[in-house]
């Protein structure tokens, strides 16, 4: 009898000496787990990182930089805080742009047109900026700009994936105005 062997094809990439080893079923049930659960945490923070932030954090430098001046705006100190602001001088920053026209239409007198012009600064910066599109809306209630004020109430509702309390507030912000204008 003439025995015919035939001969596995070789793999280019891998050893012909090598054995696939077998493994216990509870051990291959272990590492399908293992790696489900890894594809699924690596797919939410893919979908996190592709998911923008309606507006950036802070760094924590820029937070401790701005902290003085939002200390003295919580305590409705305006004047101060102008003066820190104008130290710091951090024309780049979106939140400096805001707490500087936060602060000049605070203060007595206020300033609102150096106002605006922060709000639009920091908006230039970041168009999503939550506390510049609602401050810059109260201000427009306050000048008499109502279409204004609802143009920032729409960019805060698309700013905003849930509700968020700059929506909130400029919302009945603008339906107080509106009540008060009504004969």
């Amino acid at each position: 009898m003439t025995s015919v062997h035939t001969r596995r094809p070789i793999h280019p990439r891998r050893p012909t000496h090598t054995r696939r080893p077998t493994h216990p079923p509870m051990l291959r049930l272990a590492a399908r787990l293992l790696i489900t659960g890894l594809l699924l945490t690596s797919a939410g923070s893919v979908l996190a990182a592709d998911t923008p932030e309606p507006t950036p954090a802070p760094k924590a430098s820029d937070t401790d930089r701005l902290a003085p001046a939002r200390a003295q705006i919580a305590q409705a100190r305006w004047p101060a805080a102008i003066e820190t602001l104008k130290k710091l001088n951090d024309t780049g920053n979106a939140d400096w742009q805001n707490l500087m026209g936060y602060s000049l239409r605070k203060n007595q007198p206020p300033d609102y047109a150096a106002a605006e012009r922060h709000y639009d600064e920091a908006l230039r910066l970041n168009p999503q900026h939550r506390g510049a599109l609602e401050y810059s809306g109260e201000l427009y209630l306050l000048t008499h700009n109502l279409p204004r004020a609802e143009a920032r109430l729409a960019a805060l509702d698309k700013a905003c994936f849930t509700p968020c309390e700059e929506y909130t507030d400029l919302k009945q912000a603008i339906a107080h105005y509106k009540a008060k204008a009504k004969p």
